[in-house]
């Protein structure tokens, strides 16, 4: 974490935060409007800087933090977990989702899928990504 670094890509601050795992997965996710800065759809070039909001919607989760630093390389995670700081009720959120997966049974799988099967989970799994 560099306090001297100026505004730094959303894209890159999300792969340097450890969010994704690569810069391009962050840029395809922010593209599919899954980020937002200070309540606003952002696009991978838009900058962040230290006490800007983000959403990071990655299914089924939602984060919600506030940036606490930028750095311009992706380091360990201790030192990732130094670039931001989640709200308390978003960590609320995603352990109660959490625990309502856990508590769900295992799917129930019968050979392979027909083709009318696989295009029904398609067709909800593009369903899920819209939303």
């Amino acid at each position: 974490m560099s306090a001297g670094v100026g505004p730094l890509r959303v894209d890159k601050w999300l792969w340097a935060a450890r969010f994704f795992r690569t810069r391009g997965l962050a840029a395809e996710a922010i593209a599919a409007g899954r980020v937002s800065v200070n309540g606003e759809r952002a696009k991978p070039s838009r900058t962040v800087r230290p006490g800007d909001i983000l959403a990071i919607r990655r299914p089924p989760y939602e984060h919600l933090v506030t940036v606490l630093g930028v750095s311009e390389r992706r380091g360990p995670a201790a030192e990732a977990q130094k670039l931001f700081e989640e709200t308390a009720e978003s960590r609320a959120r995603r352990e109660a989702v959490a625990v309502e997966l856990k508590a769900m049974p295992p799917p129930v799988f019968r050979g392979r899928p027909s083709k009318k099967d696989r295009r029904t989970l398609d067709k909800f799994i593009r369903r899920q990504d819209e939303d």
